[in-house]
Formats: C-alpha cells, structure tokens, sequence
C-alpha cells in the first residue's frame, strides 16, 4: 500500500472514532426525565443531570435516563380472607411516579415489579382485618389504606404510590346469592315503605281537607246566625221606634177595627181584654165631642 492510501485509512479510522466518541459522549434528556450518570461505576446527586442538551466522558461515564412521568400497574387478581373469613376475588390499579432518580436507581434494581409485589402482601393484609360487609361497603377506606402502606414502602426506593383503585371485588357465589336475596328484600322494604308512607300522607290531605270543609262550614253557620241576630235586632229596634209613636187615639182606632172584624164573624161569644175598658173612656169622650155643636161647650 502506499502513503496515500495509508492516509486514507488513518482519517477514516479516526473519523469513526470521533463519531464514536460523540454517540458516546452526548445525550439528550427530555422534559419528562432525568439522567443519572454513573462515573466509574460510581454516582451520586452531583451526577443527576437535569433535561437537555448533556455531555458526558466516552469510557468514563454511563448514563441512565430516569421516566419522572406518572405510570400505572395492574395487580392480578388476588385472593383474600376478610376478618370473618370469607373468601374474596380482589384486583386494582396501582398509580406512582419517581420522585427522587438517584434512589429509584441504587436502591432497587425493579421499582414496577417491586412494587406489584409488595401491593399483593399488602392487600391481603389490609381486607384481613376488615369484616365482609365493610370491604364491600368501604371501598374508598380501603384504596386509602393500601395507598398509605404502599408509600411508606416505596418511600425508600425514591418512588411515590399517587392513587389505588380497587376494580372488582367478587365474593363467593354464596356469598352472592345471599347478598342479591338480601338485595331483593330491601327493595320489597323499601316499595312497602314508600306505599305505606304515600297512602299515610293521602288520609292525612283528607282529613285536613275535612277539617279545613268543617271550619269553613261552621265560619258560614256563624256569620249567618250573626247576620240573622242583626236583622231581628233590627226588626225589633223598628218596631219599637214605630210603637213609641203611636198615642191612645191610634189604640183605639185600632181596637174598633178589630171589634168590627170580630162582629162580622159568625161567632155569638167574644173574649175583650181588660186593656179595651181602658179605653172606653177617652172613645165616649171623643164622641161625645163630635155630637155637639161648636157653640156648645164641653
């Protein structure tokens, strides 16, 4: 070979390394990571690189880029005993994120399948001291739970358990059937309730509906009878002006028109009042003035 071709071999080789060194060399951290670097083997905080343009020592160094995103696991179904010791099916979600790269890196080398482990342990000790009818019931209580025991865990591992959702929770087909039977007899209670309560509160419109009929109706009696009181009152109020009016004369007069009414009738017998004696006196009088003359004197 020649010096020149020689040359050529030796610029591309070394064009290669440099190609290398710079592959090696530069990393690009995105927005949603860190970067923990490992020099010589050895880390530490001062080598957690932050997102963006880093450079790093070919040979030297080795880089590890740390998703600091929230990501979510899926715990198979699990078997667990309540405290009264029924059976129960139960599987859930588990939502967490990295919230300290460096520890996340040295201090657990499978911080997902870590943490579905310890969620299993857990789980089974947490429904193993709660009765079956409050797993059923308390389900929030529960995610609550698991969630804090969970993250005192993972606390050391630089990770951070955000939310645990129970998805299903199957108990045993007896203890299914019993839980639909009791299911059916509350609605039965319920409907018979809601029945009962809709017809007490109709007999209760009537009878106030009567009540209100019977106030109106005696309110009605009361003011008629007053008006009827008025009106007598009234009457007799008239005829008592009308009476006081009336002088001896006009008694008289009205004691012959009943003495006449009483000759035309076929009766022989006639019954006069004490009160018409009275009254003969002043009629003969006032004849006796009407037969004389005016020159007379009386």
């Amino acid at each position: 070979m020649d010096s020149g071709s020689v040359a050529l071999i030796a610029i591309i080789v070394v064009a290669l390394l440099l190609v290398g060194m710079i592959v090696l060399a530069v990393r690009i951290v995105p927005q949603w990571a860190k970067l923990v670097v490992y020099r010589w083997g050895q880390t530490g905080p001062q080598l957690v690189k932050n997102p963006g343009l880093r450079f790093l020592i070919p040979f030297a160094d080795k880089g590890y880029q740390v998703d600091l995103r929230e990501q979510f696991i899926e715990v198979p179904r699990q078997t667990a005993i309540t405290k009264d010791n029924a059976p129960l099916a139960v599987d859930f979600l588990i939502y967490w994120k990295i919230v300290d790269p460096l520890m996340s890196q040295i201090n657990v080398a499978n911080f997902a399948g870590a943490l579905q482990g310890i969620a299993a342990t857990s789980l089974r000790s947490v429904i193993g001291d709660i009765p079956l009818d409050d797993v059923l019931s308390q389900r929030e209580k529960i995610n609550e739970t698991l969630r804090l025991k969970l993250d005192e865990v993972t606390e050391r591992w630089g990770g951070k358990v955000t939310t645990v959702e129970i998805r299903e929770i199957l108990p045993p087909p007896a203890v299914q059937e019993a839980m639909n039977r009791q299911l059916s007899a509350e609605r039965t209670r319920r409907a018979v309730i809601t029945e009962s309560e809709g017809t007490r509160q109709a007999t209760i419109n009537v009878a106030e509906g009567d009540k209100q009929s019977a106030i109106l109706r005696a309110e009605g009696d009361r003011q008629a009878a007053i008006l009827r009181a008025q009106g007598f009152s009234n009457a007799l109020k008239t005829i008592f002006e009308a009476a006081q009016g009336i002088d001896q004369k006009t008694m008289a007069l009205q004691y012959l028109d009943a003495l006449k009414a009483l000759g035309a009738g076929p009766a022989t017998k006639f019954v006069i009042p004490m009160e018409f004696t009275q009254l003969i006196g002043p009629i003969g009088a006032m004849v006796k003035s009407g037969m004389k003359g005016p020159d007379e004197k009386a």
